[in-house]
């Protein structure tokens, strides 16, 4: 997954957000000073996204995409190819990832989902819609798991999970602070931990 760039191997990572990002800061400030694994492009499906604020301050290629684009054309894998992308991470992208990226990029693309896989996954359950379902349910621990990408939503093979209690105050908002920190404390370093393999 590695390029051989100047003499020094480095990684390049596109994130894929479709909110504002607050994963994806947390990625590129883990990155920022080391000198062998860089965020090379950002990519959104909404042109009102926050995270394209976070291209703008780090100075990172953005691409704004259309359904029309992301599905049946070749812009995308274009795009990734121009700046040798080794590593795919969805930050919070909403949209089913298509087959001819999944087979482009094998074992090589990432999502982080906010719940303990195969619990509260599918089409429909991202951000708050899955907290309100973890606390409508009454459960007493959720957390995250990172897993690669298939073509079906939150399918892929697990990679990683983190749980964390919820108690019975807790509201679907707490349920999510709680959820977010783990997204913050471990997606960079897992993500860290896959390029050194590779």
């Amino acid at each position: 997954m590695k390029k051989l760039i100047d003499n020094a191997t480095i990684s390049r990572i596109a994130i894929f957000a479709s909110g504002r990002g607050s994963n994806a800061e947390k990625i590129i400030d883990y990155f920022k000073d080391n000198s062998s694994v860089e965020v090379s492009i950002i990519l959104t499906n909404r042109k009102d996204a926050k995270v394209l604020d976070l291209a703008q301050k780090y100075s990172i290629p953005s691409l704004i995409t259309t359904k029309r684009e992301f599905y049946h054309s070749d812009i995308i894998t274009k795009n990734l190819a121009k700046y040798n992308i080794d590593l795919i991470v969805l930050a919070g992208f909403l949209w089913l990832i298509p087959s001819y990226l999944v087979n482009s990029y094998p074992k090589k693309i990432l999502n982080i989902h906010p719940a303990l896989l195969p619990k509260y996954g599918g089409k429909g359950m991202y951000g708050m819609n899955v907290h309100k379902a973890v606390h409508k349910d009454g459960e007493n621990e959720t957390g995250i798991t990172i897993h690669y990408v298939n073509e079906r939503y939150d399918d892929g093979a697990i990679i990683f999970q983190a749980a964390c209690a919820i108690d019975k105050q807790d509201s679907p908002e707490d349920i999510a602070t709680k959820v977010l920190a783990l997204e913050h404390q471990y997606l960079p370093k897992i993500i860290e931990q896959i390029l050194r393999k590779n």
